[in-house]
């Protein structure tokens, strides 16, 4: 069954023959296959780690202090996987990206915004975890990419009237806000326009405004945990994936930490509102030609 070597008279003499080491190797050739079976795989496409670098890459500029930019990350993978199982991929990347930001930001947060926002956050998010199982993957991506050509043209058109705060910004509207930027962060990673737009037309200082951010979607990923393991979305190879990832996640996390503080925005900004903006083009395109064909 396991080779004419694999006896024990057999192996004693094969390991006699090559040394120890050579036993050791002979030992475990004996063995069923399935014994070496590794229980942790990781994705080896290299388009995969083409869209999969850039798109850590932004993630970790965002927690660092470039908020917003993060927003391509999931729309790159789910030119390429279901838009679901990508940004499981990223969860886990984002709540160790998460803990670097809030460690970094610690004083530097709203407490009052944020007791107005999570809870509705809460009720976004099982929003979502209830419409996720019952729509296809086709969907979420033009959903991805209707949300993201909206924040793309938020940011290109509307973040200078939002921020002269009109209209001062109400506890329901913060609830309401709250709750679109939890869904829309669920379904599709995508909660930092709801969430904007209630917080710019209050005026945060710089490092306010970046500290209130990264502890509000740090709790929120947290939070998407449970519903993401019940629908089925984390999977040995995904997370194996993740933690391949992760080393180059904190070093940008960290080189955005250290870059916000030196570096003018406008330029970088510009460059990644576009590339979001054709990727979401793309995004619906493939999403409705997938409904067509369904």
């Amino acid at each position: 069954m396991f080779g004419r070597n694999c006896g024990t008279a057999g192996m004693r003499k094969q390991g006699w023959r090559y040394g120890r080491l050579g036993a050791l190797i002979l030992r475990k050739s004996c063995l069923p296959n399935w014994s070496y079976k590794p229980s942790v795989t990781v994705i080896i496409d290299p388009l995969f780690y083409a869209l999969a670098i850039p798109a850590v890459v932004a993630l970790g500029l965002s927690k660092g202090g470039f908020v917003g930019v993060g927003q391509i990350g999931t729309p790159l993978l789910a030119l390429l996987m279901p838009p679901l199982e990508a940004a499981a991929i990223l969860l886990p990347i984002m709540l160790v990206q998460d803990a670097v930001s809030v460690w970094a930001f610690r004083k530097d947060w709203n407490g009052r915004i944020l007791a107005v926002m999570l809870p509705g956050a809460i009720v976004g998010i099982g929003a979502a975890w209830a419409l996720a199982a019952h729509i296809s993957d086709s969907m979420v991506r033009i959903a991805i990419g209707v949300i993201t050509i909206i924040f793309v043209l938020y940011s290109w058109l509307g973040a200078r009237l939002v921020a002269q705060g009109l209209r001062p910004p109400s506890t329901v509207r913060g609830v309401l806000w709250g709750t679109l930027s939890g869904f829309t962060s669920t379904l599709c990673q995508a909660g930092g326009p709801p969430f904007q737009m209630h917080v710019l037309p209050q005026n945060l200082a710089k490092m306010t405004f970046v500290g209130t951010t990264g502890v509000f979607f740090a709790s929120i990923n947290a939070l998407k945990v449970v519903p993401y393991f019940a629908l089925g979305q984390f999977s040995t190879q995904g997370l194996g994936t993740s933690l391949a990832l992760l080393p180059l996640a904190i070093a940008t996390n960290l080189l955005g930490l250290w870059v916000v503080r030196i570096t003018p925005q406008a330029l970088f900004y510009k460059i990644t509102m576009v590339l979001m903006f054709a990727i979401s083009l793309e995004l619906m395109r493939s999403g409705v030609t997938g409904m067509l064909r369904g």
